[in-house]
């Protein structure tokens, strides 16, 4: 039983080396193509890095499987797509992926503008309340109203003062 499991996964493991393409070469771009095919005739053979072993190891030589009538210059069809290298669909779906991440940092540019547009007008609102010179009182840890010194005042005023500083410059942009 176990055997016949360790031959199985020699196999499986077999397999995959099979399937390697048996052929590489240097295309006219200067790419290089990997294929289970041999390459087109106007690759020349400097171009060729590996092709198939033949029997005890030795190289194959490149045969064109087109017979001679046909090895003579072909005119494309005017209907065949000229090949580029670049694909215009992949292209097209990276402009649009461009776009909505763009799209995305805008607004989420905006909601900051506006998010220190709102802590610009709450700080001045606040900042006018100090300065009025009213009675302010805050709730202690127990919830019991206390108000504010002179001290904790001026402290409180100061820090409007840097929030105003830091958002209110942003908002005014």
């Amino acid at each position: 039983m176990n055997s016949l499991r360790a031959l199985l996964v020699a196999l499986a493991c077999a397999v995959p080396v099979v399937c390697i393409a048996q052929w590489q070469w240097v295309d006219k771009d200067g790419r290089k193509v990997f294929s289970d095919q041999p390459p087109p005739s106007d690759v020349p053979a400097k171009n060729i890095l590996k092709q198939p072993s033949g029997p005890k190891g030795k190289s194959m030589a490149y045969v064109d499987p087109t017979p001679a009538a046909a090895s003579a210059p072909a005119k494309p069809a005017a209907s065949a797509p000229k090949l580029s290298g670049k694909d215009k669909e992949l292209e097209d779906k990276k402009k649009l992926a461009e776009a909505a991440a763009a799209d995305k940092k805008k607004a989420q540019d905006e909601e900051v503008v506006k998010m220190r547009a709102e802590n610009c007008t709450r700080a001045k609102r606040s900042k006018a309340e100090y300065d009025s010179g009213a009675r302010i009182a805050q709730l202690n840890a127990k919830g019991e109203r206390e108000f504010l010194d002179d001290a904790q005042r001026a402290a409180e005023s100061k820090r409007l003062d840097v929030v105003i500083a830091a958002d209110c410059k942003v908002a005014a942009q």
